[in-house]
């Protein structure tokens, strides 16, 4: 299926690992010429580099922190100024700190309303004009099934990403006619360096060997598996393309049925 993206302009955020590679690359392979960040810069060059090299379409790697203010507007800034325009924005940052309410401190709370929220708010504010100016764009926000359902021991995630959620669909229905479209994708477990993260985390919190708790949790799924960051990545990329018209303002579940949430 030919997605209709040869020559699109597509940010990616926290694309230099994980689901955000992922996407990076699968956007790529459809002939989308990438602008990745990372907020470490040369790991954000070396993916670009790697996706150039398997793709054979243009990339570039940036290093911004998008918790920083000023972040999002010069990301943007220096991909106007590498390919003079921008048609789509993967919205995708790393996780907050994990905890319960007693392990917060007011300071995790206003760094991740910068980083999960903020960030979003920026990076639109942003693209959007740019998005006006062709009558074309599309964003999309990696979120967390945590907009679903809440996890454990993911407070600050489960209080702050809905806001996204609530943000997307708000302004879906100001941009549609300006041919803008925003969804949000709730992505469950995945095979990611930051998933094994938090499982390595909750098995020494629990006191208990990190394999013993993988199989436990595999066990709960479905499919008995995690996703594969590039299952998620298709879903992205046709989202972010001409295909997807009439998707605006939806929040889509992908994590291989294991949340019990009916809506």
């Amino acid at each position: 299926m030919d997605l209709g993206l040869e020559g699109k302009v597509a940010l990616i955020g926290g694309a230099s690992r994980g689901l955000g590679h992922a996407c990076a690359l699968e956007l790529a392979r459809e002939g989308a010429r990438i602008a990745l960040c990372s907020r470490h810069a040369g790991q954000a060059e070396e993916a670009a580099s790697r996706i150039a090299e398997e793709t054979g379409c243009e990339a570039a790697g940036f290093g911004f922190d998008l918790a920083r203010p000023e972040a999002p507007e010069d990301w943007v800034a220096a991909t106007l100024e590498r390919f003079g325009r921008v048609d789509i924005l993967v919205h995708n940052t790393g996780g907050p700190r994990p905890g319960h309410f007693d392990d917060l401190e007011e300071g995790d709370w206003e760094g991740a309303f910068q980083l999960l929220v903020m960030s979003a708010v920026r990076l639109y504010r942003a693209v959007i004009p740019e998005m006006r100016k062709g009558k074309w764009g599309r964003i999309v926000a990696i979120e967390s099934i945590s907009v679903k359902e809440p996890i454990d021991g993911l407070l600050l995630s489960n209080a702050l990403r809905p806001a996204v959620v609530a943000l997307n669909k708000s302004l879906s229905r100001d941009l549609a006619a300006d041919g803008i479209l925003l969804n949000t994708v709730a992505p469950g477990s995945y095979n990611t360096a930051r998933s094994r993260e938090l499982v390595e985390a909750r098995a020494r919190k629990a006191g208990v060997p990190v394999e013993e708790l993988m199989a436990r949790t595999v066990a709960g799924f479905p499919r008995r598996k995690p996703g594969e960051p590039e299952e998620l990545a298709a879903l992205v990329a046709f989202l972010c393309s001409p295909r997807a018209a009439n998707i605006n303002g939806a929040t889509l579940v992908a994590d291989g049925g294991a949340s019990r949430s009916l809506y």
